[in-house]
C-alpha cells in the first residue's frame, strides 16, 4: 500500500493528495508535523518537508512536483485521454510554470503565512517558533491572496481550465492551496466569480471529498469550506 507523510493542512500534502486520489489510489496518511523535525522523519526526507510518498515497493518521493512527475511516469497511461500532464510538450510547459507559479509563490507570498501563523504555531514548542501567530504575517497574506485571486479568474476567462481545456496538474495545485486558506476562512470568494466558478467545479470533484472532510485539532473549519454551493 502507498504511503503519504502530510499534514492535513499543508498544501503540498493536499496536493499529493488529490493527484493520488485522481489517479484512483487511497494511501495510507501518516499525519507529520514538519517542522517539529521528528528524528525518524529526517530519516527519511533530510528535508524535513511534507509530503513524501513511499511507493508499494518502498521508492521515497519527496516533494509534490516529484510526486506528480512520479505518478505521472509511473502510472499516467492508466488516465487515458485524461492524464494530468498534457501529452504536447509546449502544454506541458505551462502546467509547469503554474505548478510553480503556486507552489513556490503562491505559497511563499500566502498559503505559507496562514498555516504557519494559524496552525503550526499551535502545536510547536517555543523552542521550534509555536507560540501567538505574527497578525503582521497573516494581515500580508490575506493581501496577497487577493491578486491571486485575479490570476485564476483572468486564466479562466481563456480556458474551461487553468492550463487548457482539460483539467492537470496545474488546477490541482491551485485547488490544494487555496483549500488550506479556504479551510482557515481566508478566501476572498467575492472578489472574482470566474475564480470562484473554477473552485466550485474542483470542490465537486470525487477527489476532493477527503479534503473536505478533514479537521484539526483545536481550529474550526470556514463556515463555506465543505459547503458546495458556497
Amino acid at each position: 500500500m502507498i504511503k503519504l507523510y502530510h499534514h492535513p493542512l499543508c498544501p503540498h500534502s493536499r496536493f499529493a493528495r488529490l493527484a493520488l486520489a485522481e489517479y484512483g489510489i487511497e494511501p495510507e496518511l501518516v499525519e507529520e508535523l514538519a517542522p517539529e523535525r521528528r528524528h525518524d522523519f529526517l530519516a527519511i526526507n533530510p528535508a524535513g518537508q511534507t509530503p513524501v510518498m513511499v511507493d508499494e515497493d518502498g521508492t521515497r518521493v519527496p516533494g509534490a512536483v516529484n510526486i506528480a512527475e512520479y505518478l505521472d511516469e509511473t502510472r499516467g497511461h492508466l488516465l487515458g485521454d485524461h492524464r494530468l500532464m498534457p501529452p504536447d510538450p509546449v502544454a506541458r510547459v505551462e502546467v509547469r510554470r503554474l505548478l510553480d507559479w503556486f507552489h513556490a509563490k503562491f505559497f511563499a507570498e500566502v498559503s505559507s503565512h496562514l498555516v504557519m501563523e494559524k496552525v503550526y504555531k499551535r502545536f510547536l514548542s517555543p523552542e521550534r517558533g509555536g507560540g501567538a501567530p505574527n497578525m503582521d504575517a497573516v494581515r500580508v497574506a490575506r493581501h496577497n491572496v487577493l491578486y491571486h485571486m485575479a490570476y485564476i479568474g483572468y486564466l479562466t476567462t481563456h480556458h474551461n481550465w487553468l492550463a487548457g481545456d482539460a483539467i492537470t496538474y496545474a488546477d490541482l495545485a491551485a485547488a490544494a492551496h487555496l483549500s488550506s486558506v479556504d479551510f482557515l476562512g481566508d478566501a476572498p470568494w467575492d472578489e472574482d466569480d470566474g475564480a470562484r466558478h473554477w473552485y466550485a467545479m474542483l470542490k465537486s470533484r470525487r477527489s476532493f471529498r477527503p479534503l473536505l472532510a478533514d479537521r484539526v485539532r483545536g481550529i474550526q473549519p470556514s463556515a463555506v469550506y465543505a459547503d458546495l454551493d458556497f
